[in-house]
């Protein structure tokens, strides 16, 4: 079987997301199909392009035990996992930022080093489609804004420094020759 998760290549990637208009269950039914693509892959977020979609949809599911400061307390109690976030807009960012590898289904064994910042805030609709805020820190706040990067057509290979791109060019040949003839 084809794998359903949209890799690299796929011109649909860069493809701009369009807002949703009104969350409907079928959009519902769209981010609970989502939350089995991910969890089949071992993923923690997973946005519409990389379905073949474009509605403005992202999911995530961070596990607890991830997103815990050194004493090992939550860095973001009350969040409720799974989200499912619809329409986001990072309305506020910290300055501070920090440094971690990431990995992407849409880029399978692929791992970037990318800086981005600790702290986000995050406006969106939820499954019901209430508006809700969001503060995140630590992974939930990288998750975001790898995902919401996704809705904007940016792309793991678009953090890459040349080196890094250089030395994962194979595996980036590799997939890009997968998706020939994509749409």
């Amino acid at each position: 079987m084809a794998n359903p998760i949209t890799t690299y290549g796929n011109p649909i990637l860069r493809k701009k997301a369009e807002p949703v208009a009104e969350v409907t269950d079928d959009l519902r039914k769209l981010a609970d199909r989502m939350f089995g693509l991910m969890y089949s892959a071992d993923g923690i977020g997973l946005a519409a392009e990389q379905i073949g979609r474009t509605e403005a949809l992202f999911i995530l599911d961070i596990p607890a035990r991830a997103d815990q400061d050194k004493e090992g307390l939550p860095l973001n109690p009350g969040v409720k996992m799974p989200l499912v976030i619809f329409n986001p807009e990072v309305i506020g960012a910290s300055e501070e930022t920090d440094v971690m590898d990431e990995g992407c289904l849409s880029f399978p064994g692929i791992q970037v080093s990318v800086t981005r910042p600790k702290e986000v805030v995050l406006r969106y609709l939820d499954r019901d489609g209430n508006e809700q805020t969001l503060n995140a820190k630590g992974l939930l706040a990288r998750a975001i804004q790898h995902e919401n990067d996704h809705l904007n057509g940016v792309l793991l290979v678009d953090h890459m420094t040349p080196v890094e791109k250089i030395l994962k060019a194979g595996k980036l040949k590799t997939l890009v020759k997968q998706n020939k003839g994509a749409k």
